[in-house]
């Protein structure tokens, strides 16, 4: 880049947790830079924005939007507001990233994938674990046969930030966070991550979902992660689930099972994905990211430790350490990050990066998680995945 030429502008809608790592991506590109934040006010956009070196600060997503020094906008606020502030920035021209779920449901993510579409701009959705150098290992071998046909998926991912009954959050009240808890924020991206390792996608699904914990106790604070409460406590009923099993089926006539949970003691960020194909096997884990698990039938197990000088071309090119060196969570983040600023560099014609998730993809998603309410909701039935 030429000193002529103007660095890609990015503004940040929704300054919490997720929303400084966005910008931490970002800053890490070289190319582009953060020129705008906006917050629900003004004086706390303000102040946030000090914080972080940003030079522009807005009390509403609209004052964001319309700045012309913002090409890229980065909707990182709760759930109810990624319809309204993606549709405002897609109506506006520019690039759009959002955190997920997309939208609170099928239908306002299809009104935003069409809507991305019409008016030719990039658009992403940040399910960052496909950034991981293993799992684009993996992925690339299955595509090369390594491990032969596929044939089952067994994906899981487990927590235990909601353990405690006077832990609350914006995410479990279904105004805010939508009709699905834990399978929209941890399930979505197992799923997505399954699809994106096999090549098929979930056609259909039979789920039984749980809520442990069905009264909690909250002084009024709803901040994500905010951890135990005290002070006056009032009770507030849970509809939503913290626990679910479900069986799938894919495309391509794989078969398989997730688990999600957020109630589960001592399980922080238990992510995993293990693929079996006819000829061997493949396990990742996510708190041991480093690590790919190959099994064999006819041979010794083996461990293909992170090293780009051992791992496949296309997966080597996201691990940016030698082997022995390790990449983290904010590494796989910003790989995606990396991919969707160079394809607004390219330009939204240009062919698609392969780790994007676009709005079409993660609509996908959130039908997926439609399907396995209806399942439960039917008495724990196969249901289809329903697009349109």
């Amino acid at each position: 880049m030429s000193a002529a030429q103007k660095k890609i502008g990015m503004g940040l809608i929704g300054p919490g947790f997720i929303g400084m790592h966005h910008i931490d991506a970002v800053r890490r590109l070289g190319f582009a830079e953060v020129v705008a934040l906006a917050d629900h006010k003004a004086d706390s956009a303000r102040i946030k924005a000090d914080e972080a070196g940003i030079p522009h600060a807005y009390g509403s997503p609209e004052e964001l939007i319309a700045d012309p020094d913002v090409d890229v906008i980065h909707n990182t606020t709760p759930n109810h507001l990624h319809f309204p502030v993606s549709m405002a920035a897609i109506e506006a021209g520019k690039h759009i990233v959002s955190e997920k779920p997309l939208a609170m449901d099928p239908d306002q993510c299809r009104r935003l994938r069409d809507a991305a579409k019409a008016a030719g701009v990039v658009n992403a959705v940040m399910f960052n674990y496909r950034g991981n150098p293993l799992v684009q290992q993996m992925r690339d071998m299955i595509a090369a046969g390594e491990i032969g046909t596929p044939v089952f998926v067994k994906g899981q991912y487990l927590q235990d930030w909601l353990t405690d009954d006077k832990t609350y959050s914006w995410r479990l009240d279904p105004k805010l966070g939508g009709a699905s808890s834990a399978l929209a924020d941890i399930g979505s991206h197992t799923c997505d991550l399954a699809e994106h390792v096999i090549g098929s996608k979930i056609v259909s699904v039979l789920a039984d979902l749980g809520t442990i914990v069905k009264t909690r106790y909250t002084n009024g604070s709803s901040h994500a992660f905010s951890g135990t409460q005290s002070g006056d406590l009032k009770p507030v009923e849970i509809a939503g689930e913290d626990i679910a099993t479900v069986m799938l089926r894919f495309e391509n006539g794989v078969r398989g099972t997730i688990t999600v949970g957020q109630v589960l003691p001592g399980h922080k960020n238990d992510l995993q994905l293990e693929i079996n194909g006819r000829t061997a096997s493949l396990h990742w884990v996510q708190e041991k990211q480093n690590e790919l698990w190959i099994g064999r039938y006819n041979a010794a197990n083996a461990i293909l430790q992170k090293d780009p000088s051992l791992m496949l071309p296309a997966a080597a090119k996201y691990a940016h350490l030698p082997g022995g060196h390790q990449e983290a969570w904010t590494d796989a983040f910003y790989n995606m990050v990396k991919a969707i600023y160079g394809w607004v560099q390219a330009g939204p014609s240009s062919p698609q990066p392969e780790i994007v998730s676009t709005f079409a993809d993660a609509t996908h998603i959130t039908e997926i998680v439609d399907a396995m309410l209806r399942s439960n909701a039917a008495g724990n039935v196969w249901m289809n995945v329903e697009g349109k």
